[in-house]
């Protein structure tokens, strides 16, 4: 057996790190938590529990202050409470007004995920009929390959980092093959998305950068597809009409930044999530080593649930008062899909993974109009990665638990995760 013991470090994230001023420990949950805490980063499930019972709605000053909602119910609620909680700026951090920025067109950035009604109701049917299972099934066969190919660079090494050798490099790849665009490009491509969602969080300047980048790397791709069509998504983007009209090329550089940056981040923090499961829990690692097709779909379902990666965000668009609460116009609340998921008053042993849990009406997804446009396409994505990776190394531990690090605020998942095989 190979050690595996010297892994992988982050320059980009220590840089950033390291640019922070030091931050002040949590005095009190319910009025200041912090969710770029390192304790918190680790086990976010114990400040849910404690809130639910204390707190159900918390609030925070930091990083510009937001709301905390912790119970399936509220979150449900809110879900619905379209446009008076608004989606325009979905980021759980806002952009500083001096590095805001407005392309002149009417249109946001993210559609339909970052739209209120009537936007939002016009720009997910365009976009919808491009993530049936049906349209997503001839991405199989690509990657099972693919995941292939990944294990056969590390297999023969006695261990990898699960999450930069593995779970990082897939869904780029498949986002990539699905828009058309170079697939040469996934390291930039994950530095891009990095700047935004993680790093770039509390860098306001970071994420101004990277914001930049990926909107004008997809303005020159839309503009070729309008020259010189393909078959890829950005073509078939290109071509919507609606209201025999086409989408403008606003819209369609908005739903490309939406597919690189929702749809890479997202999915491997929930593959590498369940990797780093497994790698800690031998008794749920060997159940799934021979494992049926069935226990697989609620396997994948418990894990979504348990580790679901993703906290979007509202903002009151006007005073409004819920459970208690009154938000006030230009409130920030955090839509915490993950907490909803450990709500013990809806899942039974919420507390538990139960890889065969039959009752599993999760949120990993998001609620309501705002759902995830692409969730057939991340399941799909998660299904052949842990499937395939337990085909070629059923046996593996994580090499040193104290070296696993997290990313939180907008999506939480295992940013290393070194692993030892047999």
């Amino acid at each position: 057996m190979t050690d595996t013991t010297d892994t992988h470090s982050d320059p980009a994230a220590e840089a950033v790190a390291a640019s922070i001023p030091e931050r002040c420990p949590v005095s009190d949950l319910a009025t200041d938590y912090d969710m770029f805490d390192p304790e918190y980063l680790k086990d976010p499930f114990s400040a849910w529990a404690e809130l639910r019972d204390t707190c159900p709605i918390a609030h925070t000053e930091r990083y510009g202050g937001s709301w905390l909602p912790t119970k399936y119910d509220d979150l449900q609620a809110m879900a619905k409470m379209v446009p008076v909680l608004s989606s325009k700026s979905p980021l759980v951090i806002d952009m500083p007004q001096e590095l805001a920025k407005e392309d002149g067109s009417g249109y946001n950035a993210a559609a339909p995920i970052s739209a209120d009604p009537p936007e939002q109701n016009w720009t997910r049917r365009a976009l919808l009929p491009h993530f049936t299972p049906k349209t997503i099934a001839p991405q199989t066969e690509y990657t099972q390959q693919l995941c292939h190919n990944l294990i056969d660079g590390f297999i023969d090494k006695g261990g990898c980092d699960a999450a930069v050798d593995y779970a990082q490099q897939i869904p780029p790849r498949i986002i990539a093959h699905k828009l058309g665009v170079d697939a040469g490009m996934v390291d930039d491509f994950i530095e891009w998305v990095r700047g935004v969602l993680e790093l770039g969080l509390q860098q306001p300047e970071l994420r101004a950068k990277y914001r930049d980048i990926i909107r004008s790397f997809f303005a020159a791709e839309v503009a070729d597809r309008r020259a010189n069509p393909k078959d890829d998504l950005i073509t078939a983007l290109c071509q919507t009409e609606v209201d025999g009209e086409f989408l403008p090329d606003e819209v369609v550089i908005g739903m490309c930044n939406l597919q690189l940056v929702a749809g890479i981040d997202t999915t491997w923090s929930s593959i590498g999530s369940a990797l780093w499961h497994f790698a800690g829990h031998d008794d749920d690692r060997r159940r799934m080593v021979d494992a049926d097709d069935d226990l697989w779909g609620t396997a994948i379902e418990e894990l979504l649930r348990f580790y679901a990666p993703v906290t979007m965000a509202r903002n009151a668009a006007e005073d409004v008062e819920y459970g208690g609460v009154e938000f006030k116009m230009g409130d920030k609340i955090l839509m915490n899909f993950p907490g909803a998921n450990h709500d013990p008053d809806h899942f039974e042993d919420a507390h538990e993974v139960q890889l065969d849990r039959q009752r599993n009406r999760h949120v990993a997804f998001g609620i309501g109009i705002h759902r995830c446009a692409g969730s057939n396409l991340a399941r799909m994505e998660m299904d052949v990665a842990l499937r395939t990776w337990f085909e070629r190394i059923p046996e593996f531990t994580l090499t040193d638990p104290d070296a696993v690090t997290w990313a939180g605020g907008q999506v939480r998942g295992p940013r290393i995760l070194p692993v030892t095989f047999g």
